[in-house]
């Protein structure tokens, strides 16, 4: 499987305040953006896989109003985040 408990710990102690912050919008930004991006790998090699697309969808949409979230209480938070994960907006 490719996210398995200790690729959550690994993306959680990079981008939460400590291993057990799972919680915080940052590590759960980190945590869409690694499950984006292995969607859209499945994507480029499967195209017609219509289910998958629209999880893709969802998913884009909880990070982006996440991201908004950030943005809305402190944007120098919200620009250290997405510099850290290579978003653009």
């Amino acid at each position: 499987m490719y996210l398995d408990s200790e690729k959550k710990k690994e993306i959680f102690a990079k981008y939460g305040a400590n291993p057990e912050d799972t919680g915080s919008a940052e590590s759960q930004i980190a945590l869409f953006s690694y499950r984006i991006d292995h969607l859209t790998e499945h994507l480029k090699q499967n195209p017609k896989d219509y289910a998958t697309a629209r999880s893709l969808k969802m998913l884009v949409g909880k990070r982006r109003r996440l991201l908004d979230y950030v943005a809305k209480q402190d944007i120098q938070r919200y620009r250290d985040l997405i510099a850290k994960l290579g978003l653009r907006r």
